[in-house]
């Protein structure tokens, strides 16, 4: 299996290992930070690890798998969630693509994490939480005091990380500020030595066209699914 099949385990057993929650032969971001739930093989050990994960979280937790071919649960499992999306990689140089005047952007930290979530919560890029930022390379372009594009990094494997977070504000829509921000960390991925992808979900075809237009191609269907474990049987009264 190629690394990008299981993009989150790589990187949860690899260059993110110091940030994983492990839990037998399973691995997760902390849920702040991530949705990203992983193991490498699938068995009844690793659904077992899976609950043990999702257990942390009270009886409503759950855990995302991402895939290109996603393992059906055992008995007792409920699906909360699926969406199947293309995963895009970028051999070259993004494409020399931006718009006239070229808009100033900057780096984003923790103290711009409030905008983010603004911003994130009007454009819907995908989950966006209070500490996704400490993925770092976050980006954005900014108007007056109002953060109106921004993209960074998420999931990071041996030689490849994930562009993630790509948004813009509605009233900037159609000015070429996604590919702006876009091109913006793909480069700076590619400056490091990493080849960048990303995910875009099926159905998604204007953000698809964004991409390829700076050069990304589909590499392969990746699954993005969550589950929930059965509950847990309470102890009999005393």
């Amino acid at each position: 299996m190629d690394r990008l099949d299981n993009a989150a385990w790589h990187a949860l057993t690899g260059p993110h290992a110091g940030l994983a929650e492990v839990a037998g032969v399973a691995r997760r971001y902390p849920p702040a930070m991530s949705f990203y739930a992983a193991v490498d093989g699938i068995d009844a050990g690793a659904w077992a690890a899976l609950a043990d994960l999702a257990g942390r979280d009270g009886p409503e937790g759950f855990v995302t798998l991402s895939r290109p071919t996603m393992p059906v649960p055992p008995a007792g499992w409920r699906e909360v969630f699926r969406i199947d999306a293309h995963q895009m990689v970028l051999a070259g140089p993004p494409a020399d693509d931006v718009p006239a005047p070229a808009p100033a952007i900057r780096p984003l930290g923790a103290a711009d994490v409030p905008a983010m979530l603004a911003l994130t919560g009007l454009a819907q890029p995908g989950p966006f939480f209070a500490e996704t930022v400490r993925f770092g390379g976050y980006v954005g372009v900014e108007e007056g005091d109002r953060l109106v594009a921004m993209a960074g990094r998420r999931l990071r494997v041996d030689g490849a990380t994930e562009v993630s977070a790509v948004c813009v504000h509605p009233d900037a829509a159609r000015r070429g500020l996604g590919r702006v921000v876009t091109g913006h960390v793909a480069r700076a991925i590619q400056a490091e030595g990493d080849e960048p992808f990303l995910h875009v979900s099926h159905g998604n075809d204007g953000a698809r066209r964004l991409y390829e237009r700076l050069g990304f191609t589909v590499r392969t269907t990746v699954t993005f699914a969550s589950f929930a474990p059965p509950p847990t049987p309470r102890p009999a009264p005393g």
